[in-house]
């Protein structure tokens, strides 16, 4: 046991001047300062001990000294940190004296309330790998004199330590990436917490430290002895590491002294109260929680990206297939970047490049899940320079491909640290490192954004999993085979990135806010009308499935009802379905639960169930009520438009022509219509992404249907999706997606006119489709099927209440709806509502069928079902045999 007279001068000489460095701190908030100053303290009171147990003379007695390690080795060590301290003897256990000395510097120091974790070691044993125990061979790279024999000392830093690493840098480093995964998918993989564990979360200290060791270990490799950072940090990474350093130094100092134990949890309540003293910034002066939070997730960011540097950097190769892996993507290399070890290199001067290199550098991101070299976000940083931001306008087309991209997420992410995303759009700075504080939220308003965005990403792996594995998976199984049926995932994905914008606008509403904010980045990115519809629509109602889950009774018809009308049509639905999920599921881990995603399916299910079969019962009656639309139109259409002569165009088409098509396409639309009288078959033909959009307006007719069709089949098209709609007045209005799988059109303007000319002469009479039909051979290339689907006939004489709906599912085939589409003309049937859907080689088309104006009887719906199979049978899919069931 220590004697009175060494144990109270050595208690009242410590709690003295732990009591003056927090008085200290509380004067300058100097959390670096604190750190060293307790390693100081604690190295007096360790040293005077020794003094007193081992040795008057420091550096004795010989072959036995006192290490320090870890932080207490750095000379951080934070008001409540262990002290890691190491009794080093150069071979075998210290000796039956020394071991009682020992054991009274440990109780001595635990006396004092000192947390200390110490161990006895020879020399031998701090150079061989401890896979038990990794973390004293990583503490080793920290070690720091205190007393004893110096010699010894130096044999184990200048020899021990570098002999270790050399031999077991591999096993060394791949623990530093195991346990850094381990800690980072504890804490969601994210830097952005709204109440961040200091230490441990992604772009804490820990994330700090685990940098520095691994460029200790690289150095080791290459120089064959320790080194300080300083010696190879460069100035510019130093420099931000650093910064970053202290301000977590003054933050943990800060918390352990209001916690007084060792907690690092940053909580709002301490958030406020360390933003009011400005701890880490400028000290002594009061900051609004939420901006100090922003400066705290900035310095966090640097950090976080420093360890994954250096991870990617010196982490071993997995096996000798990854080796032969990386090498192979160095032949993604091209004109403007080369590849190597996983990162991209600029091959042209900042000077030379400009935003459209930028954004070309980051779709190859998106698309391969490659990094980013450091050489490459310096570029982008001078491609930056605050005189160039001006030259980030009409970059839409690129932006929406690195959407659809894989690695999207991946590639975002690097743009918003960079500034690139903030510089195109310039709206996101509201919301950048934003903390909304309403104890359900767990991250930041952007990386929330983001993370929504990777979790509709992550679906694509979930396709297949539908009737398997536990509940998450099969809604994720669900839900990614309704994200593959989506025409446009892009505008899907662009509208979560924006839909919380307004959070960070002086605004009531924060929809109000991001409607406001998505107009304007629709209109400087040129995003075309309907386009900017769609986003408006899901950023307006991204709440509505939730409030209506949480607010109303989902088994009351009436509640369907009202949601199913409020959204309109089935692709609509399916967007917010989509967005739903990925805004709640980005709330928080806990925040989709088994419930909650069960009732959300049952209402899509429900919702998608009464689009589906109600299109054809609610149709536009003006003179019974003036449609908001319609304003909109005649609006557009301007003065000259006469008002009765636009009403009686809209009279009698179902209402969810209004719903399905914006008001500038109504006006197009209604102008074609105008042109009936001196050209009575209008055609138009626009491009859209990877397809085109066909658009017919003319009189209702015998065989119109099945003529649009066949002329798409002559020509090679693969019709995706079609919608037909007629009104009062006989005026059919039919629109077609279709593929150019041969690209006819693209590579060939002229063969657009005659596309358009032999239509309207298919649809005046004047060419008949056998004719146009003639000598052509299929020259599809739809694959081949890897799975068979029954075709199914199915009819319906309750969902609609003048029609009978037709529902065909079979394989997709060249040619398919028109032979369909043929039989039912042939037939007598009126087509009154026609949903042609294609998801992947698998055909969903449902019709709205009339003859003579009524539903079909028995023996009609019979006929029409086996013509419809013989037809089928007679044109079977690619590479196999049709097959029919009931």
């Amino acid at each position: 046991m220590t004697s009175p007279a060494l144990f109270l001068p050595l208690a009242e000489h410590f709690a003295a001047e732990s009591a003056r460095i927090e008085r200290q701190f509380d004067a300058d908030g100097d959390g670096r300062g604190v750190a060293s100053a307790r390693a100081r303290l604690v190295d007096y009171i360790i040293v005077s001990l020794f003094h007193a147990l081992f040795s008057p003379d420091l550096n004795g007695p010989k072959d036995f000294c006192l290490v320090a390690l870890g932080g207490y080795g750095r000379s951080e060590l934070f008001p409540h940190s262990d002290i890691d301290l190491l009794i080093l003897t150069r071979s075998g256990r210290a000796e039956g004296a020394l071991r009682e000395r020992i054991a009274t510097l440990a109780r001595t120091l635990w006396d004092l309330r000192l947390r200390v974790s110490h161990s006895t070691r020879p020399l031998s044993e701090c150079s061989e790998l401890h896979r038990q125990n990794l973390e004293f061979n990583v503490a080793l790279l920290d070690c720091r004199y205190l007393a004893g024999d110096r010699g010894l000392f130096e044999r184990l830093r200048g020899e021990a330590v570098p002999h270790m690493v050399a031999r077991d840098r591999d096993d060394l480093v791949r623990n530093l990436a195991d346990l850094t995964e381990e800690r980072h998918a504890k804490h969601g993989h994210t830097v952005f917490h709204l109440e961040p564990n200091i230490k441990d979360s992604p772009g804490g200290l820990r994330d700090f430290h685990v940098a520095r060791w691994l460029t200790l270990i690289a150095e080791i490799e290459t120089q064959g002895r320790l080194v300080s950072i300083e010696e190879v940090w460069p100035s510019s990474v130093r420099a931000a590491g650093e910064r970053a350093f202290d301000f977590l130094a003054a933050l943990r100092c800060f918390l352990h002294y209001r916690y007084e134990r060792d907690d690092n949890l940053l909580t709002y309540e301490y958030q406020d109260e360390a933003a009011g003293r400005g701890i880490g910034v400028e000290y002594g002066h009061r900051l609004a929680a939420v901006d100090w939070m922003c400066t705290y997730f900035r310095h966090a960011r640097v950090i976080a990206q420093l360890a994954e540097r250096f991870l990617d950097e010196v982490a071993p190769a997995r096996s000798s297939l990854y080796v032969v892996f990386k090498q192979w993507r160095s032949r993604l290399s091209g004109p403007d970047f080369t590849v190597a070890r996983e990162r991209i290199y600029p091959r042209h001067p900042a000077a030379a490049a400009g935003t459209a290199l930028v954004m070309d550098l980051f779709e190859m991101v998106a698309r391969h899940g490659l990094g980013l070299s450091r050489e490459a976000e310096h570029w982008v940083e001078e491609v930056l320079a605050p005189a160039r931001v001006r030259e980030f306008t009409g970059l839409w087309p690129v932006l929406s491909r690195i959407l659809m991209l894989p690695h999207a997420v991946q590639a975002l992410r690097a743009m918003h640290r960079l500034g690139v995303l903030t510089a195109l759009l310039p709206e996101l700075r509201a919301i950048d490192c934003l903390v909304v504080r309403d104890f359900f939220h767990r991250y930041t308003v952007d990386e929330h954004s983001l993370m929504a965005i990777q979790n509709l990403q992550d679906l694509r792996a979930a396709k297949g999993q539908a009737s398997q594995g536990t509940w998450r998976e099969v809604w994720a199984g669900r839900l990614a085979e309704i994200l593959a049926e989506v025409e446009r995932p892009d505008l899907l994905f662009f509208s979560l990135l924006l839909h919380d914008i307004g959070k960070g606008m002086p605004v009531p509403d924060h929809i109000t806010g991001s409607l406001e904010a998505a107009e304007k980045v629709a209109k400087r990115l040129k995003l075309d009308a309907p386009e900017r519809e769609a986003i408006r629509f899901l950023v307006a109602n991204h709440l509505e499935m939730s409030m209506t889950l949480q607010r109303r009774d989902i088994f009351d018809p009436e509640t369907i009802r009202a949601f199913a009308e409020k959204i309109g049509a089935v692709e609509r639905l399916k967007l917010l379905t989509l967005f739903t999920y990925a805004d709640v599921k980005a709330v928080n881990p806990e925040a989709l639960t088994p419930w909650k995603a069960e009732m959300m399916w049952r209402l899509y299910i429900a919702a998608s169930n009464y689009l589906t079969r109600s299109l054809d019962d609610e149709r536009v009656y003006v003179a019974q009520a003036q449609p908001a639309k319609a304003e909109q139109v005649l609006s557009l259409l301007g003065p000259s438009a006469r008002r009765e002569e636009f009403h009686e165009f809209l009279e009698g088409f179902p209402k969810r022509y209004l719903e399905t098509h914006t008001a500038e396409e109504i006006a197009v639309h209604y102008a074609m219509g105008q042109q009936l009288a001196s050209r009575p078959v209008q055609v138009s033909l626009r491009p859209r992404e990877r397809s085109f959009e066909l658009t017919v307006l003319t009189t209702d007719r015998p065989f119109l249907f099945a003529s649009i069709t066949g002329t798409l089949a002559a020509w090679g098209m693969n019709i995706l999706k079609a919608d037909a709609f007629s009104n009062r007045a006989g005026t059919v209005l039919d629109t077609f997606r279709f593929a150019d799988l041969h690209r006819t059109l693209e590579l060939n303007p002229p063969e657009v006119d005659r596309f358009k000319e032999n239509l309207a002469d298919v649809l005046a009479g004047k060419l008949s489709v056998a004719a146009l039909m003639e000598g052509h051979v299929s020259h599809s290339t739809l694959a081949r099927p890897k799975i068979t689907i029954p075709t199914q006939v199915l009819f319906d004489d309750v969902s609609s209440s003048h029609s009978t709906l037709l529902e065909l599912i079979t394989q997709d085939r060249p040619g398919l709806l028109y032979q369909v589409s043929s039989v039912l003309a042939e037939s007598g049937c009126n087509i009154e509502v026609a949903l042609i859907d294609t998801e992947g080689q698998k055909v969903i088309d449902v019709f709205y069928l009339t003859h003579n104006r009524a539903k079909l009887d028995g023996t009609r719906q019979t006929l029409i079902r086996e013509a419809v199979l013989k037809s089928l049978e007679n044109h079977p899919p690619p590479g196999g045999t049709a097959s029919a069931r009931a």
